[in-house]
């Protein structure tokens, strides 16, 4: 059935804006090239949008022709603006741009635990206000779409933060509280992962991915999962909650309410701190670091697991298996005849790193400790290879850009040992910020949604 004049002008105006918005200001004969419409349906609609306040000409083409240059069309970029959030238990950042993105005004403040929830949401609710104050200092547009990114679960019905008691209160009173600051915006709110992960597939190392798994590494870990091309959040939004998966090497198992025995005992920042500073590698402020000292000083990947011949020297006698995490060793089984076995996390100390100093370098050190870092990562990681089998996995947070290339490929290396289900492993493009710009596209995409659907002509 063909579709009705109305809802073939509302295609066509879509794809119009949706080139504008990728391509920048565009000619009508350009429009008419990219669009593959009709020159009178392009007139048509580039008078449509003009008169509806989306687009205006923005300049010349400057093309030497006979007759006037054509007219330059762009979209009205401060018609509207949006406001990313990135939320943190400790701070708060936002950004403000127009509506093609462009940043206006940005900033960040501090939260602490003594701060409490009133004066923490008076603190954040300030910040946004402050911020958007600035960028409508440099235009006449409005505050019109909120996107927040958070640590925890957003429940499916109500697209609100769930309560959770490793987050601050403050977190749930944010929402309601910029609502009512801003009553003419539209607020919402999005696991901090997924967002990281839509900004990946939109401006990082997964544009080239329908189907990826992001893994995030901070102070919690945590997991989003992207199947042929749609974010994926579970039937209570719990998709990718992998600090709560068990797995050997931390001692204990982790609780509905204590993800403490799970994954993230095993690759939480505390943990990999932990881990740092038993092998070494000092000084260091953050896990993340860390992290990245060692990749300095050891530029060359290797998938040696730690505890084999070629990582470390034979064990002193006195020391003996413990479990628990942090530690810097693995413990594997005799290797098979044609196949190394698969690393496992062990806590046993490494005795290479212990009561000889003068005889291990720094180079030995960062080596051990990224081998370690590496066998506790893929264990996770080859659990979620197994079961949705994403062909890529990016690792995020302020650990995976940290680690880098060389970090990705110890993982990427392990799993070729544990899994028969080829995975590249690549490190995030965009680090700590792509929370925030995955706040922002979403923004911009509902935005986008109200604004640039025109009324019916």
């Amino acid at each position: 059935m063909p579709a009705s004049p109305s809802t073939a002008r509302a295609i066509n105006d879509r794809l119009a804006l949706s080139l504008l918005q990728q391509e920048g200001p565009l000619t009508a004969g350009q429009l008419k090239q990219l669009t593959g419409l009709s020159r009178p349906t392009v007139a048509d609609l580039v008078e449509r949008l003009t008169a509806s306040g989306l687009i205006a000409v923005v300049g010349e083409s400057g093309e030497q022709r006979r007759g006037p240059n054509a007219r330059l069309y762009g979209i009205v970029a401060d018609r509207a603006y949006l406001a990313a959030l990135d939320v943190r238990t400790d701070s708060v950042s936002v950004l403000v741009s127009d509506l093609v993105g462009r940043v206006l005004a940005e900033g960040t403040v501090p939260v602490g635990p003594e701060d409490g929830t009133t004066a923490a949401v008076e603190q954040a609710v300030a910040l946004v206000e402050r911020t958007v104050k600035e960028a409508e200092a440099s235009g006449g547009g409005r505050l019109h779409t909120v996107g927040i990114g958070a640590p925890g679960l957003i429940d499916p019905a109500t697209c609100e933060l769930r309560d959770s008691a490793g987050l601050p209160a403050w977190h749930r009173r944010l929402v309601a509280a910029l609502q009512e600051r801003f009553p003419g915006a539209r607020v919402s709110v999005e696991n901090e992962t997924n967002l990281a992960a839509l900004a990946e597939q939109r401006e990082g190392v997964a544009r080239d991915r329908d189907t990826f798994v992001l893994l995030w590494l901070g102070d919690g870990c945590g997991a989003a999962v992207v199947l042929d091309g749609s974010l994926r959040r579970g039937a209570s939004g719990g998709t990718g909650e992998i600090g709560f998966l068990p797995v050997p090497g931390t001692g204990a198992l982790p609780s509905a309410t204590d993800c403490s025995g799970g994954y993230h005992s095993l690759v939480g920042a505390a943990a990999i701190r932990e881990l740092a500073e038993q092998c070494g590698i000092q000084p260091f402020e953050t896990a993340a670091q860390a992290v990245e000292k060692a990749t300095r000083t050891t530029p060359t990947p290797s998938d040696a697991p730690l505890g084999s011949e070629e990582a470390s020297p034979e064990p002193d006698p006195g020391d003996a298996p413990r479990r628990g995490a942090g530690n810097c060793a693995t413990s594997h089984d005799a290797p098979a005849p044609d196949r190394r076995p698969a690393p496992t996390p062990s806590s046993r100390p490494a005795s290479a790193l212990h009561g000889r100093p003068a005889s291990v370098s720094s180079e030995e050190r960062s080596g051990h400790f990224l081998d370690a870092l590496a066998d506790r990562i893929a264990v996770g990681v080859a659990a979620v290879v197994a079961v949705l089998d994403p062909g890529c996995v990016v690792l995020g947070g302020e650990i995976g850009p940290a680690g880098g290339a060389v970090l990705a490929a110890r993982v990427e290396a392990r799993l070729r040992r544990m899994s028969p289900l080829a995975t590249e492993v690549r490190a995030s493009a965009l680090g700590g910020a792509a929370v925030l710009r995955g706040a922002l596209l979403t923004a911009r995409e509902r935005a986008q949604d109200d604004l640039f659907a025109p009324p019916d002509r």
